[in-house]
């Protein structure tokens, strides 16, 4: 018996049939939704398929998905599904962990679209297409913002108006944290499971995070009340003086909109190199583009002076740890990104960190006093794991790292 895990971005649907032993059985995305020129692809037993698919909407891109499986396999009536998992943006502070689908959660969800109006929208979409269409089988939301819940207050608190943090729920809420929570539990795993930790965890892909972790528990992060914070990121600026906002309202006749649109698409990496995707960014830094050069110098810059930071906030640091696409599979990023931290006692493994067989270890030597691992994000292992943690399945004989007990991590989640 397998668990369906669904994850919906404002723009696209990617998924994945997870084994009870955390393989993926099939796996898939359908892109650009709400785009003429969308595409659908799916892999299963070691061969990929796709083609063009313009969807309208996310209830249209769960239609094609389920399309997919019909027609490459494995069939989902033949699986046994013991649940459904969707990643949700945001749960704000109340979803502490995952949860049972009812409509009260539903009802939750809708409520917190104000705080992802990109997100949860499409999260809800899913939710409602997946119990129309697996009516028998439950249905389990894992929350982005859950893991961050144990932030401190003088770490999740803004020093803005009262009416504002208590009113309009203003206040840093932190996402990836099913990314976060599970890199940092592999890495604690590989360290032997020491009784006390101090990680850093580096989620940077097209979206990008930095994760203060103290013994299992996150008690910072570089996001804050939406993505928009933090890091520089594929097409968003990160941290940026909100003077600079009411100077283009000003000065350029901008409207709130057009401001919100350019944050969210036309900022970051796109803006500095007209480029989003990283690998693209660094052909074209390698081959000399001065634009692309400084773009990956303000992205590395900002990695390293966060993972500085969130040192000194948890008094220790024991580990580093690099994960998502660029994390795990740049390896000249993690390299210029740990010289900047060698002041820590970071210390690199050229060979280690070069071999792509390194992505589910170690890459620093074994007399670095810091930790370096460069790990593949297992986002939806994490939420298959999850989903069976709410309905007290077990699955015997298929270790799990305990970085922080999942269950209590769920207890007091509700709407």
């Amino acid at each position: 018996m397998s668990v369906l895990v669904v994850n919906a971005g404002s723009s696209s649907l990617k998924y994945a049939l997870v084994a009870p032993d955390g393989q993926t059985e099939a796996s898939g995305v359908v892109d650009r939704v709400g785009q003429d020129a969308g595409e659908a692809r799916h892999s299963v037993e070691g061969e990929d398929f796709s083609h063009p698919a313009a969807v309208a909407d996310h209830d249209a891109a769960f239609d094609e998905m389920l399309r997919a499986f019909d027609r490459h396999g494995p069939s989902l009536d033949a699986v046994e599904l013991d649940a459904v998992g969707h990643r949700v943006a945001h749960g704000a502070d109340r979803f502490t962990g995952p949860v049972l689908v009812d409509d009260a959660v539903l009802d939750a969800i809708a409520d917190l679209i104000p705080l992802a109006p990109l997100h949860n929208p499409a999260n809800l979409a899913c939710l409602q297409a997946s119990r129309r269409a697996f009516g028998h089988v439950p249905q389990v939301a894992a929350f982005d913002t859950a893991f961050h819940h144990t932030l401190p207050d003088h770490a999740a608190t803004y020093a803005v108006p009262a009416q504002w943090r208590d009113e309009l729920g203003v206040r840093r809420y932190g996402f990836h944290g099913i990314s976060h929570q599970d890199a940092a539990r592999r890495a604690w795993d590989l360290m032997g499971r020491p009784p006390r930790s101090a990680i850093v965890v580096l989620h940077l892909g097209n979206g990008a995070s930095a994760c203060a972790v103290r013994d299992g528990h996150s008690v910072d992060t570089s996001m804050g009340m939406t993505p928009l914070e933090g890091l520089v990121m594929g097409t968003r600026p990160g941290d940026l003086d909100p003077g600079v906002l009411a100077h283009v309202c000003r000065a350029a006749g901008l409207t709130y909109a057009e401001v919100d649109d350019a944050l969210v698409h036309d900022s970051g990496l796109r803006a500095l190199a007209g480029v989003s995707d990283f690998r693209e960014l660094s052909r074209r830094a390698d081959a000399g583009d001065v634009a692309a050069v400084l773009a990956r110098d303000v992205f590395e810059y900002r990695v390293a002076k966060y993972a500085g930071a969130y040192a000194a906030g948890l008094g220790a640091l024991d580990a580093v740890v690099f994960t998502g696409a660029i994390g795990a599979r740049a390896d000249e990023v993690r390299r210029r990104v740990c010289e900047r931290l060698e002041v820590m006692g970071v210390r690199l493994d050229p060979g280690a960190n070069r071999d792509p067989a390194a992505r589910a270890g170690r890459v620093s030597v074994a007399t670095s006093p810091v930790a370096v691992f460069a790990l593949e994000a297992q986002e939806e292992q994490a939420i298959a794991a999850m989903c069976r943690d709410v309905l007290g399945l077990t699955v015997p004989d298929v270790p799990r790292a305990d970085l922080g007990s999942p269950a209590a991590s769920s207890a007091g989640a509700g709407a």
